[in-house]
C-alpha cells in the first residue's frame, strides 16, 4: 500500500513511523494553539493524503497525551476515506482542568491505515433469530438507584 502525501504548507511535517513495528504514524500540528479545559478544536496538519482505494485511515489518540494531559481525539477513531483530498485536521478535546499548549510541530494524534470492506446493503422485512436476540446493554438496576431517587423527587 502506498500512501501519497502532499504538503499544503511548506513547514508541514511528513509523518513517519516511530519504530519498525509501529502500527500508526504520528500527525503533527501546523499551528500554535491553546486548548482550554473542556474545549475542542480542529487542529491543522498542513498535509493531504491520497489513500489507495480499498483502504481508510483512522485517526486515533496518542496514549501519552491522553494519560498525562487528558487530551484525546473526540471522534475516535476519526475516518479519512480514500476519496478525500482535503487537509487532514484532527479534532482534539481537553478533558483536563488545565489549559494545554499545542506548539507547531507537536505530535497530536496517530494515523492507522486499515483495509475496508463495503457491505451490500439490503432491506429486509425480518431478521434471523439468534439466542441473544435484541438484548443489548446489560444494565444493573442497582447501579442506578441513586439516580432514580433524584427523579422521584421532581
Amino acid at each position: 500500500m502506498i500512501l501519497k502525501i502532499k504538503k499544503l504548507q511548506k513547514d508541514a511535517q511528513i509523518p513517519s513511523y516511530q519504530s519498525e513495528e509501529a502500527s500508526g504514524f504520528d500527525l503533527h500540528s501546523i499551528e500554535n494553539i491553546i486548548l482550554k479545559p473542556g474545549e475542542r478544536k480542529l487542529i491543522r496538519t498542513g498535509i493531504a493524503f491520497e489513500i489507495e482505494y480499498g483502504y481508510e485511515i483512522q485517526i486515533r489518540p496518542r496514549s501519552g497525551l491522553a494519560f498525562k494531559y487528558g487530551i484525546t481525539v473526540l471522534n475516535t477513531p476519526g475516518t479519512i476515506d480514500s476519496d478525500y483530498r482535503g487537509e487532514i485536521k484532527v479534532l482534539l478535546i481537553n478533558h483536563s482542568n488545565q489549559s494545554f499548549e499545542i506548539k507547531k510541530g507537536d505530535r497530536i494524534a496517530q494515523a492507522i491505515v486499515t483495509p475496508i470492506i463495503q457491505a451490500k446493503i439490503v432491506e429486509v422485512k425480518e431478521l434471523s433469530n439468534t439466542k441473544r436476540g435484541n438484548k443489548g446493554f446489560k444494565l444493573r438496576l442497582g447501579a442506578l438507584q441513586p439516580f432514580y431517587h433524584i427523579f422521584d423527587n421532581q
